[in-house]
């Protein structure tokens, strides 16, 4: 016998989510990989009513840019008027970021419902994890409010993640590297196989340009499963034409003929990110989407995805940016230099523990003025003392400060009027300095 829960309010609707597991608050070595599986998010999915058979949705896996190409493909599908849910993770500010439906986050009484509805089932599925519950909230969100296509981002991996029970209209693979080694696999190899699990019987494929090492396997797992495989780069040459603070424009070319595309995104990395959302819209369009090279070109133009290379102009001017592995890191750089010519950041600087910090300050710190620490309110969060030895070798000035309050005077000090604050290394970091920077700085 079980009692019912009764939930009435977004505070206990919050709570409820939360007390199951959470392997996002967990420390890595402690996640058995054989936690990860799907019959549990598909008996949960049948007590609810199968939604995510209800709509379309396009998939995203893939190691970085996932948030970014969902944030391209959700933009163009509602510039072609159609009702769009966007599901990502983590967030910056409010939980509810995670599950947006038009660019509006779900209003509090449909989470409240929808945690109830939930709750009324959960106690038949034992095991389930909090990050199942929220993603079981957004597929039933979505199909409460007929959306008429979801843009669906991967956690974590792919084959065994809780979205990977839809069957979409196309998979996409963003770029891999090296994260989650402890769960995914430390070969690259290992992690594409992960990611690819979420390639299904005959969908179409799309991919970033890979490591050979990924892309075999990649490949492999496309012709396996009978699925068209389309490589951006080769299968859908691009160039970036322009860039500038206000964004890039690039072109990408099919046959004889180019579309003109631009983003408010910045980075060479960005682009690549457009033109994967771009064969992404495309492979939907086949498959029956109406979403036309118009609707692409204005909700491209028109993209935000807050905390990615984000510039608040000032003095000093301010970047976000939610770099978290040495690859993303060193994109980071380069697009810092490309759009800061001869300026030495002020690097404010926290991670999570289990993430390549050395590779990360490889990356960054021979760019820095010097390094401000500050450990972000995550239970994952390093301490600021671990990061400062890394750093050690490092010919660069290190300030530890307490409080969020304390992170952007001693940035500015450093930085300077004309100089440039980089807040980085986490997107919660990011997440909590941003809403200091708009609420108490700017």
């Amino acid at each position: 016998m079980h009692f019912m829960t009764i939930i009435e309010t977004y505070q206990q609707a919050y709570a409820f989510l939360f007390q199951f597991i959470d392997f996002s608050l967990t420390h890595q070595e402690r996640v058995a990989p054989e936690r990860f599986e799907l019959e549990r998010m598909f008996a949960l999915m049948s007590l609810l009513g199968n939604p995510q058979q209800g709509f379309p949705a396009i998939h995203i896996a893939g190691t970085k840019g996932k948030g970014s190409v969902a944030a391209h493909c959700a933009a163009a599908l509602r510039a072609a008027g159609m009702r769009t849910g966007l599901y990502t993770s983590p967030h910056l500010a409010d939980f509810r970021e995670r599950i947006q439906v038009d660019g509006e986050l779900i209003p509090e009484p449909a989470f409240v419902e929808g945690m109830q509805a939930i709750a009324d089932v959960v106690p038949q599925v034992p095991g389930v994890t909090s990050y199942e519950l929220q993603t079981a909230l957004a597929l039933w969100y979505f199909a409460r409010v007929d959306v008429e296509c979801a843009v669906v981002e991967v956690g974590m991996g792919g084959r065994l993640d809780s979205t990977n029970i839809l069957t979409p209209l196309v998979s996409v693979i963003t770029n891999i590297s090296y994260d989650h080694t402890a769960i995914l696999g430390n070969t690259l190899a290992a992690i594409a196989g992960e990611k690819g699990g979420i390639i299904k019987p005959g969908i179409p494929v799309v991919s970033a340009p890979q490591d050979a090492e990924a892309l075999a396997v990649l490949r492999a797992i496309a012709a396996e499963k009978g699925a068209a495989f389309i490589l951006v780069g080769d299968d859908l040459p691009y160039r970036r034409v322009s860039a500038s603070l206000d964004g890039q424009k690039f072109e990408i070319h099919q046959g004889q003929t180019a579309i003109q595309l631009s983003t408010r995104l910045l980075g060479s990395h960005q682009v690549e990110n457009a033109v994967l959302a771009y064969a992404a819209l495309l492979q939907s369009r086949l498959a029956g989407l109406p979403v036309d090279d118009a609707s692409i070109q204005a909700g491209f133009a028109r993209v935000s995805w807050p905390g990615r290379f984000e510039v608040f102009e000032g003095a000093p001017t301010v970047v976000l940016d939610g770099a978290h592995n040495r690859v993303s890191a060193h994109q980071l750089a380069e697009t810092v230099r490309e759009h800061f010519p001869g300026q030495k950041p002020a690097l404010v600087f926290g991670a999570s523990e289990d993430k390549d910090i050395a590779g990360m300050f490889a990356e960054l710190l021979p760019l820095a003025a010097g390094l401000i620490l500050y450990q972000a309110g995550h239970p994952r969060a390093a301490n600021t003392a671990d990061l400062a030895a890394l750093a050690k070798k490092y010919d660069c000035p290190v300030t530890v400060v307490g409080s969020s309050d304390q992170v952007f005077p001693a940035a500015a000090r450093l930085a300077g009027e004309d100089g440039v604050i980089l807040v980085t290394g986490s997107l919660y970091l990011v997440g909590e300095l941003r809403q200091v920077l708009i609420e108490k700085w700017l």
